[in-house]
């Protein structure tokens, strides 16, 4: 296999880098030119090839731009047609972040992942890029009331460690717990310590944010994780647009005084904030608000956002400023 993965680099290392042509390549090697075309589509799927372009001055860019000026924050603005439904949307922008990911994860890094309904359709594109002594780490947790959350949590990090051939640490504990006592209970088992501790060894943290409402309801608040009126009422009370990691946020980022955040089992912005790297991806206009606490928050480094989405972030952040 090694010697294989040998072959495919240097014939696109040859191709790509040293400009030579399929037919001196083939003469080279002693092989036929179609062989060298196959070979170099293996070597694109097999992502030792990764070919991005860069894109002129669009409107896209200059958004990314103003994102850059108002949070600090290197973005990635996706262009998606407006009559695009909303899963093409999502799907868009999952293969640039998935892109993003793949060029953060270099030998001996820990990426630690928060499960959701983006992270579930990135990791569907992450190509294979095996890499020595990568960790994944799970960042929080999924089980509740009526589902373990264990399958759907399971499947992202089992594709994810798949991709980068890295080792993945669950974290076995529910997303919120139904009592505060409870939560800090299990922080003093070691099982749990030996995960938390994992976590702030992580270079890179991949997340999306959840919206509390709209079309593309996020899967925290559509699969019973919010299931008692008193949940619900205290979610209307407090402000809440959204959340990072299950940790709830207002839409002017602030999270420390909600009071079902002392159940939540994400890391906080806080917590966040210590991880060099942090890319967070956003789809569509029903997550501009979360979206924009999360800016306001400084959880991310790095974003993947769609047009739509940025704008309306943009939007929001500027209305809140005239009226604040």
């Amino acid at each position: 296999m090694d010697n294989c993965r040998e072959e495919l680099f240097r014939v696109a290392q040859l191709y790509y880098v040293q400009d030579e042509t399929m037919a001196s390549i083939a003469s080279e090697m002693g092989v036929s030119r179609s062989t060298v075309s196959r070979m170099l589509k293996t070597a694109r799927e097999t992502g030792i090839v990764r070919i991005s372009l860069a894109p002129a001055t669009t409107g896209a860019s200059r958004v990314a731009q103003e994102l850059f000026d108002e949070f600090g924050v290197h973005a990635e603005v996706v262009s998606v047609r407006a009559s695009r439904p909303d899963h093409a949307r999502l799907d868009a922008v999952a293969k640039v972040a998935a892109e993003r990911l793949a060029a953060a994860v270099t030998p001996g890094t820990t990426v630690g992942v928060a499960w959701g309904t983006t992270l579930s359709a990135v990791a569907t594109h992450v190509q294979p890029q095996p890499t020595p002594d990568v960790h994944i780490v799970q960042l929080n947790g999924a089980a509740n009331s009526t589902t373990s959350g264990i399958p759907y949590a399971a499947s992202i990090f089992t594709q994810l460690a798949g991709a980068f051939g890295a080792d993945a640490m669950f974290f076995p504990v529910p997303a919120f717990f139904d009592f505060a006592e409870t939560k800090e209970a299990m922080w003093r088992e070691r099982s749990v310590q030996r995960v938390l501790a994992a976590q702030e060894t992580c270079d890179v943290a991949v997340f999306g944010v959840g919206a509390i409402s709209g079309r593309a309801g996020s899967h925290v608040y559509q699969a019973g994780y919010f299931d008692t009126p008193a949940d619900r009422r205290a979610l209307l009370t407090e402000g809440v647009v959204g959340d990072v990691c299950t940790v709830l946020m207002r839409e002017d980022g602030s999270y420390e005084d909600i009071e079902l955040n002392k159940r939540a089992t994400g890391p906080t912005p806080a917590q966040l904030r210590r991880i060099p790297r942090r890319l967070c991806i956003v789809a569509g206009e029903a997550k501009a608000a979360p979206a924009l606490a999360a800016l306001r928050a400084q959880v991310a480094t790095d974003l993947v956002i769609d047009e739509r989405a940025a704008r309306r972030v943009l939007s929001l952040a500027r209305m809140s400023a005239t009226t604040g």
